[in-house]
């Protein structure tokens, strides 16, 4: 999808800019790649830097309630210190490397209802503008993705995917904000919690997977939040029977007995229970079953309510821009 735009900052008469993605959508950790195209103005400019920015519309919470804003969780300068003569054509190839924690936007071409976006970015003589904003999709890792199918095996349902502002507390989390993917329990499970979240955090060697249950109490005690953590190789995804994994997972989540601390996204995200909570699986990272159970594993309602998302990811972004750079 390209956005073509006249940049604004320049007034009329100023320069063009096209940006152009390759191929199928990216994982995290891959590369990213395209071309951007600039058309000078009326008049010969002097470009300072020509940036790529990775952008997510995230959420946070505060006492007063919920605000949204952009986050800024990548830039790359594409090229600086040249000329663009009026009426000039010119192209900049790209190569991005993703940062491992992207969030995930999609599952088997579902939109999971998550926002990113590249945009491109053009100064001249310190005035620039926001240029260029494609939309980013991103597809999960091979080990998310078995994670993800193991659910949908296990009768759960995809209620809704965003993005918190904060940090998780005891784990390797990089990037300002995290993804919480919520699913919600098969009649199996139901009486022991109302809602599970998910949250992958992916590196070059492994993931780290937080799931965070509202745990019931039965019919005269109150619920609490129980919080585990596992870890799980990249290598290895065809060796493990994952749904009997996750099955397992949900034993311990769900059988944790201790009372959770409360829960703050903006500061840290999930609380941890005193211990670490990790457990390394076998030889690492599911087996990735055939694409059938992905209407399970992420729902169809949800993923139509997603494209609409992502096809307003103007408006997503628009009035964000007091947020961009906060990391």
């Amino acid at each position: 999808m390209v956005f073509k735009r006249v940049l604004g900052a320049f007034g009329v008469g100023g320069p063009d800019i096209d940006t152009v993605l390759d191929g199928d959508p990216v994982l995290p950790g891959g590369t990213l790649t395209g071309q951007v195209h600039l058309r000078g103005g009326s008049s010969d400019l002097e470009i300072e830097h020509l940036t790529l920015e990775l952008v997510a519309h995230v959420e946070a919470e505060h006492a007063e309630g919920e605000t949204h804003g952009a986050v800024v969780f990548d830039r790359t300068t594409l090229a600086g210190g040249f000329r663009l003569s009026a009426g000039e054509e010119a192209s900049r190839s790209f190569s991005v490397t993703v940062p491992w924690e992207t969030p995930v936007t999609e599952l088997y071409g579902q939109p999971l209802g998550v926002v990113l976006g590249l945009r491109t970015e053009l100064a001249v003589a310190g005035a620039k503008d926001a240029g260029d904003l494609d939309p980013l999709a991103v597809r999960p890792l091979p080990v998310q993705e078995a994670v993800l199918e193991a659910f949908g095996q296990l009768g759960f349902g995809f209620t809704s995917a965003d993005l918190e502002l904060g940090h998780i507390r005891g784990t390797w989390q990089q990037l300002p904000f995290y993804q919480e993917i919520e699913l919600a329990p098969p009649p199996g499970y139901v009486y022991a919690a109302g809602e599970i979240e998910l949250t992958f955090l992916a590196g070059p060697q492994e993931v780290e997977v937080v799931l965070e249950a509202d745990k019931r109490c039965g019919p005269f005690g109150d619920g609490h939040d129980a919080v585990h953590r596992f870890t799980v190789a990249h290598h290895g995804v065809a060796q493990v029977d994952w749904a009997a994994e996750v099955e397992g997972w949900l034993r311990q989540l769900l059988g944790h007995r201790e009372p959770a601390p409360s829960k703050d996204g903006h500061e840290h995200g999930h609380m941890d229970h005193g211990h670490d909570g990790r457990h390394r699986s076998g030889p690492g990272a599911g087996a990735v079953a055939a694409g059938a159970a992905a209407g399970v594993a992420v729902g169809v309602v949800g993923g139509m309510v997603a494209a609409e998302v992502v096809d307003e990811i103007g408006d997503a972004f628009e009035g964000d821009e007091e947020e961009d750079g906060e990391e």
